[in-house]
C-alpha cells in the first residue's frame, strides 16, 4: 500500500489576544477559534449514510457512537466523557497485552510502560490517547491521522492513519501504520468495539464465533499460555462455531484458525431474541479476534454491557511469541481492515 503523507505543516501565524464585550479573552489568527469548552474524548466528527450515523472522537480515532435506524451496534459513551475500558479505541502500534512490557526486538530488550498496572502488563498499544487529525472529510467518509513518536519502549516513529467510510454495507475501517524511521519498527493493530445485540442482556444474546483454536491463558494475568481446540478446551465452553446463547459463560480470550468463505472473509455475530443484532466481518489480515464478554467493575455499572469482539493482526504478547508480527522497514506501511454492519 502506498504511503500515507503527512499534511505539510501550517504558515506562521501572528496570534493576538482579543478582549470581547464580555470581557472573556479569546486567541485570534489564521483559523477561527472557539470559545467554547472541547470535549474531553476530543474533536467530535459524525458521518451518516444509508441509515447509518457514525459519531467519532479525536483522541484515539475512537467510534464513540453507531448506530443504524437509530438502533445503538456498539456501547456508546458520550463526548465529554473519559472513554471507558478502550470502547471503541484503535489499537496500535499493538493491540492485546505485551506480557511485563517486556519484549526483545532485534537483540535489543525494551521496557514499556505498565499501562495495566494490576496484571502487570502494557495495554492495547500508544495510540489509543493521541489526538488524532482529521486529514481528508467527507459527508460519508473521514480519515484521521497521528504520530506514535521514539519513547521509551517503543523508540520507533510509525504514523497511524485510520479510515472510516460509511455505506449500504455497514461502517469500513482500515488502519495503515507507516514506518517514518530508520530501523525496522514491530507493528500490530485491532479495534475494541464493544457490541450490542439488542435491548435483552448480553446473557441471552446468540454468539457465532468461526473459530477452531482458543489462547488459553493464566486465570490471574492472562498471560497467553496455550493452543486448545475450542472442542475441548473447558469441556466446549468457548465453541460457538454453532451458533448458541452466551449463557453465563465468561470469555476474555484470543481465538485463531478462523473459519472463512470463499472470500476469505470471517464473520462474527451476535443476535437478540428478536434476530435483530450486529456482526463484524474481516479477511486475512486479521488471523486472531479477541473475544472478551466485558466482566468488568459491576460496581459502577460496566459489566457485560456488551461483546468486545476485536479482530486483530497479532496474537496477545505478540511481540514476544513473535507470531503475525508485522516488522515494518523505513518507508513500509502495513494495513488491516474490518467491517461492523447491522443484521435485521
Amino acid at each position: 500500500m502506498a504511503r500515507t503523507l503527512l499534511r505539510e505543516p501550517p504558515a506562521p501565524v501572528r496570534w493576538e489576544r482579543a478582549r470581547s464585550s464580555r470581557g472573556d479573552h479569546r486567541l485570534r489568527g489564521g483559523r477561527p477559534v472557539s470559545t467554547a469548552p472541547r470535549p474531553v474524548s476530543g474533536t467530535q466528527h459524525r458521518l451518516e449514510s444509508h441509515g447509518y450515523a457514525l459519531d467519532i472522537a479525536s483522541i484515539g480515532a475512537t467510534v464513540r457512537r453507531v448506530t443504524h435506524e437509530g438502533r445503538d451496534l456498539v456501547v456508546p459513551f458520550e463526548a465529554d466523557e473519559l472513554r471507558p475500558a478502550y470502547r471503541g479505541a484503535v489499537l496500535a502500534p499493538w493491540p492485546n497485552r505485551v506480557v511485563d512490557g517486556r519484549y526483545d526486538w532485534y537483540g535489543t530488550e525494551h521496557q514499556l510502560p505498565l499501562t495495566e498496572p494490576t496484571r502487570g502488563h502494557a495495554l492495547h498499544g500508544l495510540a489509543s490517547w493521541l489526538d488524532f487529525s482529521a486529514m481528508e472529510v467527507a459527508p460519508d467518509a473521514l480519515t484521521l491521522t497521528a504520530v506514535v513518536e521514539p519513547q521509551a519502549g517503543y523508540p520507533f516513529r510509525v504514523e497511524v492513519a485510520v479510515r472510516y467510510r460509511l455505506d449500504a454495507d455497514g461502517l469500513h475501517t482500515t488502519v495503515t501504520g507507516t514506518n517514518l524511521g530508520t530501523g525496522v519498527a514491530p507493528f500490530g493493530t485491532g479495534p475494541h468495539p464493544y457490541l450490542v445485540a439488542g435491548d435483552s442482556p448480553l446473557d441471552e444474546w446468540t454468539l457465532s464465533l468461526p473459530a477452531e483454536t482458543v489462547f488459553e491463558v493464566t486465570p490471574d494475568r492472562l498471560v497467553p499460555a496455550y493452543l486448545d481446540a475450542v472442542a475441548e478446551a473447558r469441556g466446549g465452553a468457548f465453541d460457538f462455531r454453532s451458533p448458541r446463547v452466551i449463557g453465563a459463560t465468561e470469555i476474555d480470550h484470543a481465538f485463531t484458525d478462523l473459519v472463512r468463505d470463499d472470500a476469505g472473509h470471517t464473520t462474527v455475530s451476535v443476535t437478540d431474541t428478536d434476530g435483530r443484532g450486529v456482526a463484524m466481518t474481516w479477511g486475512i489480515d486479521c488471523a486472531w479476534v479477541q473475544i472478551h464478554t466485558a466482566d468488568l467493575l459491576p460496581s459502577q455499572g460496566l459489566t457485560r454491557l456488551g461483546l468486545a469482539v476485536e479482530p486483530m493482526t497479532c496474537p496477545p504478547d505478540a511481540f514476544n511469541l513473535l507470531i503475525d508480527v508485522i516488522g515494518l522497514a523505513p518507508g513500509e506501511s502495513g494495513s488491516a481492515s474490518w467491517r461492523l454492519h447491522a443484521l435485521g
